[in-house]
């Protein structure tokens, strides 16, 4: 009887496995086959070239409208470029695994490599939630609004260096005059973004079947003006629903898709550095403080062990700056202990779990019309003036730091009369 219950648990693990790793190609941006997952477990050249498309779509930033770019697309690069682009990514996320920075470039190599990879991005943070956030479609007019970065303070300046060669102080100056007519044409196309929008919910007052809303977004509005655009819209929007369902049916059957990968890792040859998969499976019978606890600590650990020698290399690098290096040790410290002291605070009092993240649709009310859920004006407000007091502060150290270091450089020069460039 045992034997025949073991027989069953197996037998339903291995038709678990095609739905998982099926559900899974679904949710990511154009997925393989799951036939392609098991020809790269056995290191079959033949699963390379999707694998290697696969991480560049998922490491490379989506456009601005969210579409993923095809294949055959004529902006996707070329083969060689992807796998370039894509073995950068990896290092400079930390990939520990070396073998993979040794494959060819011409993407006909590494199968099992590349899954793996694919695993460890999965296992390291909430992959598919951010793909999915970047993937959805946007109905509204909205903002991005995340109150962590108020909470952060000017921190202390890097120790200066000097340059490798002779710095030409009337191309910074150029550079300098570059970057404020950027940014100048960028409020300026900021604010005229912000008229329109003003002006589009205003003329559509009234419009909304929704009475919380009461106006039209601008995705909203271009349909009457384009009838024959909903039915795009449609698409996209029964798309996004089936890669939704995908993602449940995923959390489901993440359980089975991590067992095989422990096979796949088991006939992976050992290196110095063996990746460690930590996927944040719910395990019955704990807590999920727990398992958070767990995972912090493994990773605490190989953090620790990889962090020691990089250490004290650094400080044996460093140790040639003298008293300013040290300068800037402390300082650093310092700012460390009020980030730290600061977030306890707003833990202890309760805004941490108050704070307010991700993207707000922005909605025109009236005055005095009673406030629906959601952030008002006033509170966005005060959000964005705490952020740019932060950044100002910010700026006007950099600022202090360039003009120093101009001076510097132009007193070097004898006979060079410099006047200093006029602030803000």
């Amino acid at each position: 009887m045992g034997r025949r219950r073991l027989r069953g648990h197996r037998g339903d693990a291995v038709g678990a496995l095609p739905e998982a790793i099926a559900a899974l190609s679904q949710t990511l941006p154009a997925g393989p086959s799951p036939e392609i997952f098991r020809r790269a477990k056995f290191d079959r050249p033949e699963a390379a070239p999707a694998l290697w498309q696969l991480l560049f779509r998922v490491l490379s930033p989506l456009p601005a409208d969210g579409a993923s770019a095809s294949p055959a697309s004529p902006t996707s690069p070329a083969l060689e470029a992807q796998v370039h682009l894509v073995k950068s990514a990896l290092r400079s996320q930390g990939y520990p695994r070396r073998a993979l920075a040794q494959l060819p470039e011409d993407g006909s190599q590494g199968s099992r490599e590349l899954l793996l990879a694919l695993a460890w991005l999965l296992a390291r943070g909430p992959l598919l939630e951010q793909l999915l956030a970047q993937t959805r479609v946007r109905l509204g007019d909205e903002i991005p609004l995340c109150e962590c970065e108020a909470l952060a303070s000017a921190g202390p300046l890097p120790p200066r260096q000097e340059a490798d060669g002779p710095v030409d102080i009337r191309h910074l100056q150029w550079l300098m005059g570059k970057l404020r007519f950027q940014w100048r044409n960028l409020i300026t196309s900021q604010q005229e973004q912000c008229a329109l929008l003003g002006k589009i919910h205003s003329y559509t007052r009234g419009c909304h079947s929704d009475r919380s809303l009461g106006h039209l977004s601008v995705a909203e509005t271009e349909l009457f003006r384009d009838p024959e655009g909903g039915r795009q819209l449609l698409q996209r929007l029964e798309s996004e629903n089936a890669r939704l369902e995908a993602a449940l049916v995923w959390w489901r059957q993440e359980l089975v898709f991590w067992k095989w990968m422990d096979t796949v890792l088991g006939a992976c040859p050992l290196e110095a550095s063996q990746p460690t998969f930590l996927p944040r499976i719910p395990t019955v019978g704990a807590s999920e403080l727990e398992l958070v606890a767990r995972e912090l600590q493994a990773l605490h650990e190989e953090l620790r062990g990889v962090a020691e020698p990089r250490r004290v290399a650094w400080e044996a690098r460093a140790g040639g700056w003298g008293p300013e290096w040290t300068a800037v040790q402390r300082a650093s410290q310092e700012a460390v202990g009020r980030e730290l002291a600061t977030l306890q605070r707003a833990w202890e009092q309760g805004e941490a779990l108050a704070q307010t993240h991700g993207p707000r649709r922005l909605v025109k009310r009236d005055a005095g019309a009673s406030g629906g859920p959601g952030l008002r004006a006033a509170e966005l407000i005060g959000v964005l003036r705490s952020r740019e007091t932060c950044l100002e502060a910010v700026l006007g150290r950099l600022q202090t730091r360039c003009w120093q270091e101009l001076t510097r450089l132009a007193g070097a020069r004898p006979g060079l009369l410099w006047i200093l460039p006029p602030g803000r």
